[in-house]
């Protein structure tokens, strides 16, 4: 397992596991890796201060200090879960969603607009927009949250 700090295109600073390097590569090429805050999947590794023994009393000594309670672990209020998991607490989100609110389709960033505006009445609503609308929305203090939408399993 590998930890990358991540950072995405609002310069949104954040840590996620991954299997390899190689696995990192794959899910960034996919746009499979989302910022916890904004949700924009335009991610790129951030600096990081590598952690580097220089000879036997070095790493001896490394291993004898305590790591920091942040470092390698989840940071607080994270919670880490299986992929299983991951995806059956997204599957019941997105049911709650469809269920409660009111699908606008590419006419999302219109909406949310006018609710925030207090143009039409405020309602509970769902759908797609781009990053740059998204962007746009973020500045104008609308609020909002992107979620990760999970695909319909074939049964």
């Amino acid at each position: 397992m590998i930890l990358y700090r991540l950072r995405c295109a609002k310069r949104h600073e954040f840590e996620a596991w991954f299997r390899d390097g190689a696995g990192y590569e794959a899910q960034a090429a996919k746009r499979a890796i989302a910022c916890p805050e904004c949700g924009s999947t335009k991610i790129a590794k951030a600096p990081m201060a590598p952690r580097l023994a220089r000879g036997r009393a070095a790493a001896e000594n490394a291993e004898a200090k305590p790591a920091p309670a942040t470092q390698g672990a989840p940071q607080p209020g994270t919670t880490m879960v299986s992929v299983r998991e991951a995806r059956a607490a997204l599957e019941a989100l997105q049911k709650r969603i469809e269920q409660n609110c009111d699908y606008v389709g590419e006419r999302f960033a219109e909406e949310a607009r006018k609710i925030h505006y207090g143009e039409v009445a405020a309602r509970d609503i769902y759908g797609e927009t781009s990053d740059e609308d998204a962007a746009a929305l973020a500045d104008e203090g609308v609020e909002f949250q992107r979620i990760p939408w999970v695909r319909r399993r074939e049964s």
